[in-house]
């Protein structure tokens, strides 16, 4: 699924509810930059975390 993101797509970390809703700031190879709600910006491994893409999300 990491594959698929692109920047302003919206996600959730599977094991970080608490970061709530993220925007994807870029993904070059399995890093992904996402600015989360709660978090800020954090540098995601993608080989090891599958992100949740929310297809409909209303900010």
């Amino acid at each position: 699924m990491n594959q698929i993101l692109e920047p302003g797509m919206f996600v959730r970390h599977p094991t970080a509810p608490d970061w709530g809703l993220g925007q994807v700031q870029s993904r070059i190879g399995d890093r992904i930059t996402v600015n989360f709600e709660n978090a800020g910006k954090q540098v995601i491994d993608g080989s090891k975390i599958e992100l949740v893409l929310i297809v409909n999300c209303s900010s």
